[in-house]
């Protein structure tokens, strides 16, 4: 009991936080999100990381508050491998985000970045494939946003 006390009082003592814990800049605790695609997957998954991390998000924009501009989500795909048939054997998924950070009386910050997976198709299993595309893609939105949150947590004015 005690040597379980000791690591806890250790672990918190030298910062120690748990993983999806962002500490954000007190101006970004409050911000309204815009997006082209307002109910998308990724602007519900930032906004859920968000929630997460003590951040209020606002219903209506507010001059004196920051803005996330969710600018573009996009997957595109690579052929990385073929069949001797001519069938694609293996993609290369690329998701590209662009998002914006606008502070009231200040130029937008502009970022962007692209996650990559590889991805392994057989017509045979169509169905079974097809199920561990849209995992990959959840997986892939979930670290964008957790890009996105990153991003944000490294904001300071």
């Amino acid at each position: 009991m005690i040597s379980l006390v000791l690591i806890t009082s250790l672990l918190s003592g030298c910062g120690f936080k748990l993983r999806g814990d962002y500490l954000l800049a007190p101006e970004l605790k409050t911000l309204y999100i815009s997006s082209q695609d307002i109910h998308g997957e990724l602007t519900r998954t930032v906004k859920q990381h968000l929630k997460i991390n003590q951040v209020n998000v606002l219903e209506s924009p507010q001059r004196d508050k920051p803005e996330l501009r969710i600018l573009k989500d996009e997957l595109n795909r690579r052929t990385l491998s073929i069949f001797a048939n001519g069938q694609v054997a293996e993609y290369e998924l690329i998701y590209t985000v662009k998002y914006q950070l606008v502070f009231a009386g200040q130029a937008p910050r502009d970022y962007s970045f692209d996650l990559y997976r590889d991805y392994q198709d057989d017509p045979d299993l169509a169905l079974a494939k097809s199920r561990e595309l849209s995992l990959m893609l959840k997986e892939m939105r979930r670290s964008a946003a957790d890009r996105i949150l990153r991003d944000m947590a490294a904001i300071t004015r």
